[in-house]
Parts: structure tokens; C-alpha cells; sequence
């Protein structure tokens, strides 16, 4: 049949969230009012200042035309600002960053620019999942290579070194890590470069949770030499409040920026300007924007710290980001037998771990995108105060 769809899709599902979300859009139209604690889109709004930008820029008559598929000097300039003020990386702005339509996009860019039919890719277990659908679709075959607690959810570079790596050609790796929340360190970063270069594996770091309870904002590009191996995607979604707004960014060396924007420019048409004037402005935000939005977070994660107790899992206290990951308890079969129950005993959606990944499994995770009053009446229906 001339209509079936691509072979590419074979095995590629429905991404977990689109399906669920269907599901508790329709027990809230059964007159549930499911409250969901599971995706980590920021409902706080950006700095007022992002939104006079953008109005600024799209009452100009000039502001709604096709824009350069590298993105103004005015955004690449701010980038570069950025990176240089809180990650002390120098980039050139002209050559080493391309800005993107969120870095989603920019996973895809990258397995399509890299990978194809007979390569691999090491991916990590648990991880975003877009990572292994990306690899996928690009037409390689990801590897997984499996995060522990006991390590520090680091990956077992002994156990890697060990393994046929000569048909991989990249590594995604991403700290602080989703859905674990644990921390980069430059020891962990500087061994993660060095295991690229010693098996020329292109090194993929995914980071945009640096700036959430993080005091420390790391790129993986502080490392010397990290540019020779490594490229580093980053995002406004969620340290500027901007997940709606779809802008990220690629920094890496100029020719690897070069390559994917082969790829890049044959997938759209550039970002709207009024939105690159806006994304230069939230990026010029100081230590005080971070110190605010992060007292938030902080007051909320106490909150997930209470409804985790609730339901007798356990976790750590050092977490970054904007989730909570957690242990489940050992009666439960698994975190997807715990997310059920609690969805459909107390109308409360967190979760299940092991959409990231078998290593995932035995856990769950709850996001801080709500409002402390949320957070409360999920404690209350869960502690069995509130129908």
C-alpha cells in the first residue's frame, strides 16, 4: 500500500507524555481534576522585561520577515556573553554557536547530520527519551550504556572501555542528568571528554537544567580541549521561564556547527526576530533573576520532599533541576504500579521512572511545576485528606 508509513518509524512509539496526557484529559472530563505533577514545563512566566522586547521588536513592520538561518549577531553575541559571564567559556559567536528552535530540535540535528544506517551511539539508561528516538530515526542503533546510583548515576567508563565501540560515532550524556537530577562535576566532565577522544566518539552534551538549584552553573566546554570532541546543546526553556518560546542553542567548534547547519537550514526558515530581540534580553538577565526563580523551586521541592514521604519513597537532598527523582518502596512492583495507583486511588499524576529506561524501573519523578497550594492538595488527597 503506497500510503504506509516510512520504515523509519518502525519502532518508534508515541512520545509517553502525548499519550498520557490524553488519557487524564479524559478522566478530567470524567469529573476527576487530575492533578499533574509529571512534565517539567515551567508555569512561571518570563522576566517582564523578555516580554516588552518581543512587543517592542513585533510592532516594527520590518520584524516578520524570513530571518538568517544563523540566527542575528544580536542573539549569537548574547550567547556568547552568557557562556563567557556564568560558564567562563569564550566562544566566537560568529562561528561556534548556532542558535535553534529549542534544543529538541537540535538532538535531531545532530543523529541526522552524524548518524546513519550501520552506527551506533551510546545512549544513557535512564535517559531523555528523544535521545534514542533521534538515534533511531537518523537510522543508527543506540547503545545504552546503564547509569547507577551506587555511582553517582556517572557513567561505568571501565565497563564502556570493554565494550565494541568501532561503530559508534556519538555520546549523549547530559548534567545535570534528567530524570536523576545528579550534579556534573569537572572531574566527571574531564573524564567523559578524554573517553571521547581517546574512541574519537563525538561527545553530545544536552544541558539545559544548569541554572535550576544548581549553585554552580558547569558546560561541559570549561574543559580544555573539550571543543576538539564535544558538542554542547543549552536552552532557555527552562532557566529563563521560555519552554513555550522554542529557543536553544548548538555551541561547538566551527566546523561541526558548520555541518549540522547543512542540515539545519534544510529543515525551516530561522527564528521570528521579535522572539531572537526577546531571547538576547532574557540571556542579559543577572544573578538575581536565578536567585529568584530558584527560592521558588526551592520552596516547592520541600513540598515534593513532603508528598515522596508520603508515599514512602526515598531520595536524595542534592538533586538539580527541576524534578525530583525517587525510589519507590519495595512492595511496589514498579514506579509505573505506583503512578497508576496514585493517579487512579488519589487523582495525582507523577512519573513512572522507567519511561527513561530499564534503569528507571524502580523509581519515579516528580516535577516542581506548580504552585505550592498544587503541591499541598496532592499531599492532602494522598495522605488520604482530601477525595
Amino acid at each position: 500500500m503506497k500510503g504506509t508509513i516510512a520504515k523509519r518509524l518502525n519502532g518508534i512509539g508515541e512520545y509517553y507524555f502525548s499519550q498520557k496526557l490524553r488519557e487524564i484529559d479524559q478522566l478530567n472530563k470524567a469529573g476527576k481534576n487530575i492533578i499533574n505533577l509529571g512534565i517539567g514545563s515551567p508555569d512561571l512566566p518570563p522576566h517582564p522585561s523578555v516580554i516588552e522586547a518581543l512587543n517592542a521588536k513585533a510592532q516594527l513592520p520590518d520584524s516578520h520577515a524570513y530571518q538568517s538561518y544563523k540566527g542575528l549577531p544580536v542573539l549569537r553575541n548574547a550567547i556568547a556573553a552568557w557562556y563567557n559571564n556564568w560558564y567562563q567559556v569564550a566562544l566566537n559567536p560568529d562561528t561556534e554557536i548556532l542558535p535553534l528552535l529549542g534544543s529538541k530540535e537540535g538532538i535531531m540535528h545532530i543523529c541526522m547530520t552524524y548518524l546513519g544506517e550501520g552506527d551506533e551511539a551510546l545512549v544513557p539508561n535512564p535517559g531523555y527519551p528523544t535521545y534514542t528516538s533521534a538515534v533511531k530515526l537518523a537510522g543508527a542503533t543506540p547503545i545504552y550504556y546503564e547509569l547507577k546510583e551506587n555511582n553517582h548515576w556517572a557513567p561505568d567508563f571501565e565497563q564502556l572501555e570493554k565494550t565494541d565501540l568501532s561503530k559508534v560515532k556519538l555520546m549523549w550524556v547530559n548534567y545535570p542528568h534528567m530524570p536523576t537530577g545528579q550534579q556534573a562535576t569537572e572531574k566527571l566532565f574531564r573524564e567523559i571528554i578524554d573517553f571521547g577522544k581517546r574512541n574519537q566518539i563525538i561527545i553530545c552534551h544536552d544541558n539545559p537544567y544548569s541554572f535550576i538549584l544548581n549553585e554552580k552553573p558547569l558546560s561541559i566546554l570549561q574543559i580544555p580541549g573539550a571543543l576538539e570532541i564535544a558538542l554542547e546543546l543549552n536552552s532557555l526553556s527552562k532557566s529563563q521561564n521560555m519552554a513555550g518560546w522554542r529557543v536553544g542553542m548548538l555551541c561547538g567548534a566551527a566546523d561541526r556547527i558548520n555541518e549540522v547547519l547543512t542540515f539545519k537550514s534544510n529543515m525551516d526558515s530561522g527564528m521570528f526576530l521579535p522572539v531572537q530581540y526577546a531571547a538576547a534580553t532574557a540571556l542579559s538577565l543577572g544573578k538575581e533573576w536565578y536567585d529568584e526563580i530558584n527560592g521558588i523551586y526551592a520552596e516547592r521541592r520541600e513540598k515534593v520532599f513532603e508528598l515522596l514521604d508520603a508515599l514512602g519513597c526515598l531520595y536524595s537532598k542534592e538533586q538539580a533541576g527541576m524534578f525530583v527523582w525517587a525510589s519507590i518502596p519495595e512492595e511496589m512492583k514498579d514506579g509505573y504500579e505506583l503512578s497508576d495507583k496514585v493517579l487512579y486511588d488519589k487523582g495525582v499524576f507523577i512519573t513512572p521512572g522507567g519511561i527513561f529506561g530499564s534503569a528507571g524501573n524502580r523509581f519515579v519523578r516528580v516535577s516542581l511545576c506548580g504552585s505550592v497550594e498544587k503541591f499541598n492538595q496532592a499531599i492532602q488527597r494522598i495522605a488520604g485528606n482530601e477525595n
